[in-house]
């Protein structure tokens, strides 16, 4: 039978890749998107005219009953989660010194508190039927810090934190837990960025000249969704042209 996966923010760029990679795979993909998103509708008829049958569902993933009663949906509607992908987030740049706490507060309850709110309520299911993979996808920022991204950044790295110790606890239960974190690939919100900024800082910095693909990073989540990767856990895998090395 198809194993159920999960995957959040799924509407277009990164996402959108994971799912249609996770399809083709032939997982039952199931996404989420937020309560307030008009284009639901149009983006799953657009999905279903290239040949996927996608499943999508209102959440606010920056708060637990919302997570909670989306899983719980879910779960009735399609089947038990087998893999989630945390790929959800948001960015409100600025420098620390404009930060004001709001703008802390949006990146933080989206990028990291959406990571506990969206595990918790699949963590046990998993465990209890001896298999489960849980990828959280983090960024470059997150090794490496950036200029503005103090939010950004902060929620990121603790993404990989959270990541490190489930791992140590549910690693003899069939259950992998990996982060994936990806430098700048080409979705719209990379390509949002000045053009300028782009060819003259950020581009010069990667030693393939060049930004990532959406359908590269997918690639990575299938192999770490799969039976393949069962021995590979509490891993942060960049995925970044080389630009940031460990």
């Amino acid at each position: 039978m198809a194993r159920v996966a999960l995957v959040t923010g799924g509407m277009g760029g990164l996402g959108e890749a994971v799912c249609i990679k996770l399809a083709a795979l032939n997982y039952h993909v199931v996404t989420t998107y937020s309560p307030g998103n008009t284009k639901a509708d149009e983006w799953l008829a657009g999905m279903k005219a290239q040949g996927f049958n996608f499943r999508a569902y209102p959440c606010d993933v920056a708060d637990y009953e919302s997570a909670k009663q989306c899983v719980a949906i879910i779960e009735k509607e399609v089947g038990p989660i087998d893999v989630l992908v945390n790929n959800a987030g948001i960015t409100r740049d600025m420098t620390f010194k404009k930060m004001d706490k709001v703008n802390w507060d949006a990146v933080i309850h989206t990028n990291l508190d959406s990571v506990f709110n969206m595990t918790k309520p699949v963590c046990d299911g998993m465990t209890d039927r001896g298999w489960g993979r849980i990828i959280n996808i983090s960024s470059v920022n997150g090794q490496k810090g950036a200029f503005g991204q103090t939010n950004y950044s902060a929620a990121k790295a603790g993404m990989h934190g959270f990541t490190k110790a489930l791992a140590l606890e549910v690693a003899r239960k069939g259950v992998t837990v990996n982060t994936i974190s990806p430098g700048y690939i080409g979705t719209k919100m990379v390509m949002a960025i000045d053009k300028t900024v782009l060819d003259t800082k950020i581009i010069p910095q990667i030693p393939m000249a060049r930004l990532g693909k959406p359908e590269e990073v997918a690639g990575l989540v299938a192999y770490l969704s799969s039976e393949e990767a069962a021995f590979l856990t509490g891993a942060n895998i960049a995925i970044n042209g080389g630009q940031h090395m460990q």
